[in-house]
C-alpha cells in the first residue's frame, strides 16, 4: 500500500520542486520522523552500525535510487505503470537474490512452480494495466 500511496504524492512534489530535489525532501522528512521514533521508542543497538559489515550500509542508497526513479517516472509514465514496473523488478531480482541466497538469506532455487507463479502475476498485471486504458 505506502508504494503506491507514496508514489503520486512523491510524484507530485516532484513536478513541483524537481526529481532530485522531491527525493532529496522526502528522504529528508523520512529522516526526521526515523529520528524521533529511534530517540523515543528504540531498543536497537545503533551503535553496532559501526561493525557491521559495509555492504549492509547500501540498503539507503538503494532505497534513494529507488525513490528518484520513481519520482521521475510517474509524471511520465503514470503511478499505474510506475508500480507496475517496480513490480516485476522487484520480483526479479528477489528471485534472483534467493536462487543464489544472497545477502546471507536461505538459497531458494528456482523451480517450475515459482516461474509459473512469476508468468500468472506478469498476467495478471498486464490485464490489470490494459484496463487501464478502456
Amino acid at each position: 500500500m505506502c508504494s503506491g500511496i507514496q508514489a503520486p504524492i512523491n510524484g507530485a512534489l516532484g513536478k513541483k520542486v524537481g526529481g532530485f530535489e522531491g527525493a532529496f525532501v522526502s528522504f529528508f522528512i523520512g529522516t526526521v520522523f526515523l529520528a524521533f521514533i529511534v530517540t523515543f521508542f528504540g531498543r536497537g543497538q545503533l551503535g553496532n552500525v559501526f561493525s557491521v559489515p559495509k555492504w549492509q550500509l547500501i540498503g539507503g542508497f538503494v532505497g534513494a535510487l529507488f525513490v528518484t526513479a520513481v519520482i521521475l517516472a510517474v509524471p511520465n509514465i503514470g503511478v499505474a505503470m510506475a508500480i507496475f514496473a517496480t513490480i516485476v523488478g522487484q520480483m526479479i531480482i528477489s528471485m534472483v537474490i534467493d536462487h543464489f541466497g544472497f545477502f546471507g538469506t536461505r538459497p531458494i532455487p528456482i523451480n517450475w512452480n515459482r516461474v509459473l507463479g512469476f508468468v500468472f502475476m506478469l498476467a495478471a498485471l498486464f490485464f490489470i494495466y490494459r484496463g487501464s486504458f478502456e
